[in-house]
């Protein structure tokens, strides 16, 4: 026995030799723990300083073992507030006996957050077992703080893991964030909800690993912990204010340690005799892939490949600079932003051999074609497969795992990106090139991904334009099909004289504007002095047939908010989202169109560039038109987006009362309605005197009171009054809150002749 204790003797003498030890292991008032100065233990275990990881230029309060050769940190004070430069800050005491780190300001920026009720009446002590302690100068037993009740990463020989009452909460690992940063990670060793195992966690909430149930010798699921030779004495501690686990080191020859490594694995270390490293003794979970959301969103993790993680197409690394530091929590986002909630085209690509994401949907579809329809339907479903059924996924894709191609048990995932992202990767084959050879009657080319029609193919289309749908001061429109029954809207423009190259420049760049809230350009025809447009159909008609008409439904409040919203969604996307701002000019219930579920669609966007200067001249004298005009429209001031803006308000005030906003009243009084609105939001009345009669007041109070006060600023005089339409989408959100708007100036003039005075703002007897 003398023999092997004067060897273990001997090891230890030589292996935790290091540079020359320190005169304390302590911290007394009035001292300070600045620039490379340190503390260690008694029997010189462990040293605490500052220190910097790797080549990182942040320098962070740690402690390490003082006599390896190897500096392993194993407890970091400041892991989330870096320091810049250790001279010029202190680890010391404070008046009231916490241990504070002030920086180079005399900023407190860590400290103990324990107080003694005796001035200068404590210490700081590095304990030779790693355990840094806040105690009392007079009595040892008097412990305010220690390390062991705040571990980070490390999980040392006599800590604990779960309840204590000196931490006053749990105690837990959490990894560093990668091994240049110590910041908090994302995984957490925490005990299970009985207290009575140990659990892996992804951001506190996820379990992807249990140890299972403690027998009192081990673990369910880790029947190897009794032969662990390098542990002993491992228990669990409960008592009426606390509730942990804790382990003895059972080899005095060897130094052990469990981490919580930034893998998100846990992870057995010794270092022991002989050894010249740290050798991994156990892990959990043993693969790395198996640690969820490891590589973070949309990308996959791959046991067979290095690196492990790796974007999917059509993404890239969140933060680069932390992947190559083998962060990966931040996962990677879109190179091309979806197009579905701008009206643009998605698609998918095929991620073959999965293992799937977590957080499916089920879908009742029974072919692979329908699961993909209803994920493209659907703009927050980012990934679909068909197996034995449709499932969807939405928002983020977490936990991909890739296996062996060997491997029968993986499926085909389909995820979502923008289409373009897949042409310009060369996955699929390209756009189809234009042909100069006619192809039937209807296809003879394609420009900027449109159709080039001829007259003759759209008169065969629309039966020779015989079924109007309508007519405005720019054309009419009127219905048509495709050969292959798609059903269009060919508007047939009047009084263009833009030469064809010129045209067909400006329709490309209108094309391209795809939203899901507007009507979207499927082609044009450029022939001769004949213009075109063709468009989607939209087969419940305009706002206009529905508020104003008595043969036509009635739109319930649920339907006319849900129309209202969409419309600001698609005004605000061309004003501020677009590459180019692009002002409506001539927003009206007419404009807004309806698909077969209600949605609304903006109509007639940039035709103002289209027309070119003769546009204003047309707005004005078109029936339907003035009575939505800004007042800068008439009084030649310049035109911006707040001019659609005002158009939007009164448009909304028409939604709100279904007529007209002019029209007389059934005793034959003219009423003119915004005015109405300004008075009742102002004095605080009763909203609900407002709405549609024929809804008979079913109407969602909030958004009834929202939708009034946002028409009432909207048609500000100052156009610097009205918000943006990006602003009136959040406050129909109930994103935002909107106040009380003042009386326009306008409306104010209206009190005394309301007819003389609205008709300066209302339809005209000119034909459009």
């Amino acid at each position: 026995m003398r023999i092997t204790s004067m060897k273990a003797f001997f090891f230890l003498s030589l292996l935790f030799f290091a540079g020359p030890s320190m005169a304390t292991d302590t911290i007394f008032p009035g001292q300070a723990l600045s620039g490379n100065q340190t503390i260690r233990s008694d029997g010189g275990t462990f040293e605490l300083g500052f220190f910097t990881p790797g080549n990182s230029s942040n320098y962070y309060i740690g402690m390490w073992y003082g006599r390896l050769p190897t500096k392993t940190v194993v407890w970091v004070a400041n892991r989330d507030q870096p320091l810049s430069d250790p001279s010029s800050s202190t680890l010391q005491l404070s008046h009231d006996g916490r241990l504070v780190l002030l920086k180079e300001s005399r900023t407190e920026i860590w400290s103990t957050d324990v107080n003694s009720t005796t001035p200068n009446s404590t210490i700081a002590v590095l304990l030779d077992n790693g355990n840094l302690v806040v105690r009392g100068r007079s009595n040892s037993s008097s412990v305010l703080w220690q390390s062991f009740d705040h571990p980070t990463d490390t999980w040392l020989p006599g800590g604990k893991i779960g309840d204590s009452n000196h931490g006053k909460g749990k105690i837990v690992l959490t990894p560093w964030r990668s091994p240049e940063n110590p910041a908090t990670g994302i995984f957490s060793v925490d005990v299970g909800p009985n207290g009575t195992s140990h659990i892996l966690l992804w951001n506190h909430t996820k379990i992807y690993w249990s140890s299972g149930e403690w027998t009192g010798k081990n673990f369910v699921n880790v029947p190897e912990l009794d032969r662990n030779y390098y542990v002993k004495n491992f228990r669990h501690v409960k008592t009426e204010n606390e509730s942990y686990f804790t382990y003895d080191a059972g080899v005095p020859t060897a130094v052990t340690r469990f981490l919580l490594d930034y893998t998100g694995q846990l992870k057995q270390f010794v270092w022991g005799e002989g050894f010249t490293q740290w050798t991994i003794f156990w892990t959990r979970p043993t693969l790395q892939c198996e640690v969820y959301g490891f590589c973070g969103v949309f990308s996959s993790c791959n046991n067979q490949k290095e690196p492990l993680c790796e974007c999917m197409q059509g993404f890239e690394p969140s933060v680069l600079k932390y992947w190559e530091l083998e962060d990966h929590s931040d996962g990677c986002v879109r190179k091309t932003p979806l197009e579905c909630g701008n009206g643009g085209n998605d698609t998918f690509f095929v991620i073959s051999n999965t293992v799937f994401p977590v957080d499916s949907e089920n879908l009742t579809v029974t072919t692979s074609e329908e699961c993909e329809k209803a994920c493209l339907s659907n703009c927050s479903c980012t990934a679909y497969a068909y197996d034995n059924g449709c499932l969807i996924w939405k928002g983020d894709l977490f936990n991909l795992r890739k296996l062996q191609d060997d491997n029968e048990g993986g499926k085909d995932l389909h995820v979502r990106i923008a289409a373009s992202e897949l042409v310009e990767t060369g996955t699929n084959t390209t756009r189809e090139k234009a042909t100069t050879e006619k192809v039937t009657w209807i296809l003879i080319g394609t420009i900027g991904g449109f159709l080039l029609l001829f007259v003759p193919d759209l008169r065969k289309a629309t039966k020779n334009f015989s079924e109007k749908l309508g007519e405005g001061g720019f054309g009419s429109v009127f219905k048509g099909t495709l050969p292959n029954s798609t059903v269009i809207a060919v508007k047939k423009l009047k009084n263009l004289t833009q030469e064809e190259k010129t045209f067909r420049t400006e329709v490309s760049s209108i094309g391209t504007i795809q939203h899901i809230n507007l009507v979207r350009l499927r082609g044009f025809c450029a022939e001769a002095s004949k213009r075109c447009l063709v468009f989607d159909y939209m087969p419940n008609g305009s706002l206009e047939h529905h508020l104003f008409r008595k043969d036509s439904k009635i739109l319930d409040w649920k339907t006319r908010y849900d129309i209202a919203v969409g419309t600001a969604r698609g005004l605000a996307y061309l004003h501020e989202k677009c590459r180019d701002c692009i002002i409506h000019c001539d927003i009206k219930p007419e404009n807004i169109l309806l698909d077969a579920a209600y949605n609304p669609k903006v109509a007639d966007f940039g035709l103002a560039k289209l027309i070119g200067r003769d546009f204003s001249r047309a707005l004005t004298t078109m029936r339907g038109t003035r009575g939505y005009l800004a007042p800068e429209w008439l009084s030649g001031e310049a035109i911006t987006p707040k001019a659609d803006v005002f158009s939007y308000g009164m448009l909304l005030f028409e939604v709100v009362s279904g007529r007209r906003n002019r029209d007389l009243l059934e005793d034959g009084t003219d009423d003119y309605f915004p005015t109405r609105v300004v008075d009742v939001i102002n004095r605080g009345d009763d909203v609900l005197t407002l709405l549609d009669s024929r809804l008979e007041g079913n109407a969602t109070m909030e958004e009834l009171t929202r939708a009034c006060k946002v028409a009432c600023w909207c048609i500000q005089d100052n156009e610097k009054d009205r918000p943006t339409m990006g602003q009136i989408v959040q406050i129909l959100e109930g994103v935002s809150e909107v106040g009380t708007p003042p009386m326009p100036r306008f409306l104010q003039n209206l009190s005394g002749n309301p007819a003389d005075g609205a008709i300066n703002f209302q339809e005209t007897s000119s034909e459009a």
